[in-house]
């Protein structure tokens, strides 16, 4: 296959030019006349037993209709599925197309061509198996942003022949303008985005997606693997819920509007269904269930900030608000449609026999709590946002409220509600993380009963806690974490890198890898740590 990789690269130089990004970004008219054709590789996604559905993007001065080739050799010599689609001008000339009719756990060859002859580079995707299932395993991904680094963690994955699906669950790109996140001292030189400015309108989440999609490592993971994929809040704006985000104002115009354009961006760009939520049977072995946590249903995060505000005794005031609205049952993640399709999901699946039951979703549901040792993690040159959050979350602590409200840890009602259902439904439930940058274990609990495993996994390049506790070791944060958070098992709170979760029929393997480096570019792993949990146990095995 590598052959097929460094044609891939020989193309998107062809198509770069002398133009440079711009070429593969500009919309429109000046896209068509300045990068036409294939720009952006393939993709394919929504993977069934029996079909799946595959994503390319052709610019040109007009709608182009396309012809899709399916094989299960790389050189075509036996065509055995395929079809149409046209990219479209109004959905920035990408295309997407499920093709049907095919064998389960198999492995195909795929290729879109142009009226004119001119082929994609070749993609490589694997439909699910149906029945009796021995093995199965997973590469979890979270947190890109592009101008923090390289993305090493996808050309190592996509370096690799035993993943067979890719997860991706959330903030595959960011909003922000240059020079705010990161700052212009973290951003890595060569690794520009665009637009330069926040991303707010369709022309700009497009723009955006153009950008990052034309990073070399991750087309090859999106044309070697198929992937699923979630947004979390940075796809549309930092912290959003239902009614709005944290990073929207209302110089930035309607919110709803801006909504709407995220949402069509990332349909356009993503190879996935046009649902918000959806689920994937994986033989007998697994249940893989992708719900949405941010934009359907989510009510706005608690701030710890405006709960103690006004003057009064914090302390009081975090204490009466843990005993009471902290805990209001109405209080929404996802939403009662949206539970009602998981939770009768947990059961259906537990029902037919099914050995694992998989939540692939974007925030941490563990619970996470500020130990007493942070007051002395944050230097003296921290904003004063950082310093105040350090502050209350000493406050919050002693209230018995964790740190992270825009977590699981914000909705405990809603989480009691997930997890009892899983205990409800006899499941052995595993739920894939992402979002906080870091890499965590958690036991589940729910009643003083086990109900599961989570996998948190480290981001791809997005900084974690080491960016704001220089000095302080990863062995004594881990420790301190571990002792004000009995949920916790195992933590990493140093490295970027991706996971890969092992399911067999008795037992489930999270592996993290820790790349080396995102400085350079290079897949090098600075190491792995591995953790198990048996089937029927709903817990870590010891270490």
């Amino acid at each position: 296959m590598h052959q097929l990789w460094n044609e891939i690269d020989r193309r998107l130089l062809i198509k770069l030019g002398t133009a440079g990004l711009a070429a593969l970004s500009l919309p429109g008219a000046a896209l068509a006349a300045m990068a036409q054709g294939f720009t952006h590789g393939v993709a394919s996604g929504e993977p069934g037993a029996n079909s799946v559905l595959l994503w390319t993007r052709y610019a040109a001065a007009s709608d182009t209709a396309l012809t899709i080739e399916l094989s299960d050799s790389a050189d075509f010599a036996r065509v055995v599925a395929g079809g149409s689609v046209t990219a479209k001008a109004e959905r920035d000339h990408t295309a997407k197309i499920t093709v049907d009719g095919l064998e389960a756990g198999r492995w195909y060859f795929y290729r879109f061509v142009a009226p004119d002859g001119t082929k994609s580079v070749t993609g490589r995707t694997r439909t699910l198996p149906a029945g009796p299932t021995r093995a199965f395993t997973i590469a979890l991904f979270s947190c890109s942003n592009l101008p923090f680094g390289w993305f090493n963690a996808y050309a190592h994955a996509a370096a690799r022949n035993d993943i067979d699906l890719v997860a991706h669950v959330g903030d595959y790109l960011y909003e922000y303008q240059v020079g705010d996140y990161p700052s212009p001292k973290d951003a890595l030189p060569g690794r520009d985005i665009q637009p330069t400015h926040e991303m707010v309108s369709l022309a700009d989440y497009r723009l955006r997606y153009a950008a990052y999609r034309a990073d070399a490592d991750l087309q090859r993971l999106h044309a070697l693997f198929p992937m699923i994929a979630q947004w979390d809040d940075h796809e549309f704006a930092n912290d959003v819920w239902k009614g709005g985000a944290e990073n929207h104002n209302e110089g930035e115009g309607d919110w709803r509007v801006r909504e709407e354009a995220a949402e069509r961006a990332y349909r356009e760009w993503m190879p996935v269904a046009d649902t918000r939520w959806r689920d994937y049977q994986v033989g007998d072995l697994a249940t893989i269930f992708l719900p949405e946590t941010r934009v359907t249903a989510r009510d706005r995060q608690y701030e710890i900030d405006e709960i103690v505000a006004g003057g009064g005794d914090p302390a009081a005031k975090l204490k009466q608000f843990a005993e009471g609205a902290y805990r209001d049952p109405a209080r929404q993640m996802i939403g009662a449609q949206q539970e009602a399709w998981l939770f009768d999901g947990f059961a259906r699946s537990t029902r037919a026999g099914t050995r694992w039951q998989v939540c692939a979703q974007q925030v941490v549901m563990g619970s996470l709590f500020a130990p007493p040792e942070t007051k002395d993690w944050f230097g003296p040159d921290q904003p004063d946002h950082v310093r105040r959050r350090v502050e209350t979350g000493q406050f919050a602590a002693k209230a018995g409220l964790p740190f992270n409200l825009d977590a699981w840890d914000g909705y405990p009602a809603a989480r009691s509600r997930l997890l009892a259902a899983a205990q409800r439904a006899d499941a052995d439930l595993v739920t894939l993380t992402g979002d906080t940058h870091n890499a965590w274990a958690f036991d589940l609990a729910e009643d003083g009963r086990p109900a599961g495993i989570e996998i948190a996994g480290h981001s791809v390049t997005s900084p974690g806690y080491e960016n704001y506790t220089k000095g302080v070791s990863d062995a004594a944060r881990v420790s301190a974490l571990r002792r004000s958070s009995p949920e916790l098992k195992w933590a990493n709170t140093e490295d970027r890198g991706y996971v890969t979760v092992q399911l067999t029929r008795e037992k489930v393997t999270a592996n993290w890898h820790n790349v080396e480096t995102i400085r350079t570019h290079s897949p090098a792993l600075k190491g792995t740590h591995s953790m198990t949990a048996m089937r029927g146990r709903r817990a870590y095995d010891a270490a």
